[in-house]
């Protein structure tokens, strides 16, 4: 197995990371995450700030982000909290109007993301001035670990729901097709099929220089969980180069995943939108 060690960086690149972390009920979690942060920033030499965006979490998510808060110092830990829940893409986007960063890292905040690979994706950028930098489950040592049944199953609903969108568009949309539906159609289905450039697309630990990405945020339309696949899929439509590094997911220890049937409702209709404005 491969070395995970990185080359110590110099602390006077001039760079700086904001981590975004939206929350929702992870007051068991963000203690945790934010230390590993910190411990891994830290040990590789990073300039870097941590920015919780807590859409109104009934558990208490948001006093626990200040007792952070105070023990990190408020250079490290900023707080931009939202009054109710609105969605991943949006409070991504609410992130990052308040990083000072001129790298972005977004990562999920229940531990399913390891703090331990962003030196690797920091590194990975470096040596190919990638534009962003994506975890893959699927790709070298990447993989999936803890899925319950549950999980195993809702994930196998996804699969069936993207599986009838294709023979949905190969049924109604099969030759002759007009020159317009059939560059669509050949589009999206070489974009979720051949997944060009990037083998997850639906990973949402990344990397992303800051103009980028605030380039990328314009074009999208998404804003629940085809958020992630749409911001691949408009990189590559606006030749982005993207670096991937190989991650390990592992299913949250505490709290409840946000993953349910009205997100597969909501995936479904996100890829009819991705579908009709590609």
């Amino acid at each position: 197995m491969a070395s995970r060690k990185t080359s110590r960086p110099n602390r006077d690149s001039g760079d700086k990371y904001s981590v975004l972390l939206p929350t929702y009920n992870e007051r068991e979690n963000l203690p945790l995450i934010v230390w590993l942060l910190v411990k891994y920033f830290g040990e590789s030499g990073f300039n870097y700030e941590i920015i919780v965006i807590d859409d109104g979490s009934p558990d208490g998510t948001l006093e626990v982000a200040e007792q952070l808060q105070k023990v990190y110092g408020e250079d490290k830990i900023l707080l931009r909290p939202r009054a109710k829940k609105l969605g991943l893409g949006t409070a991504y986007i609410h992130g990052m109007k308040h990083a000072s960063g001129n790298f972005i890292i977004i990562m999920d905040a229940d531990l399913s993301h390891h703090p331990k690979f962003i030196p690797e994706f920091i590194q990975k950028q470096k040596e190919g001035d990638y534009d962003l930098v994506s975890g893959t489950r699927y790709r070298g040592n990447g993989g999936v670990y803890g899925w319950d049944l549950r999980r195993k199953l809702i994930r196998s609903l996804l699969a069936e729901v993207l599986y009838f969108f294709i023979f949905f568009l190969l049924f109604f949309f099969s030759p002759p097709l007009p020159p317009l539906v059939h560059s669509r159609g050949a589009n999206f289905l070489a974009q979720v099929l051949l997944r060009p450039g990037a083998s997850d697309l639906t990973g949402s630990f990344r990397l992303y220089k800051k103009k980028v990405l605030e380039s990328l945020v314009e074009q999208c339309v998404s804003k629940g969980y085809v958020f992630q696949m749409e911001m691949i899929v408009r990189a590559r439509q606006l030749n982005y180069t993207i670096g991937e590094v190989p991650i390990s997911f592992v299913d949250r220890v505490y709290g409840e995943s946000k993953l349910g049937g009205n997100e597969i409702v909501s995936y479904a209709k996100g890829l009819l939108m991705l579908f009709a404005t590609t």
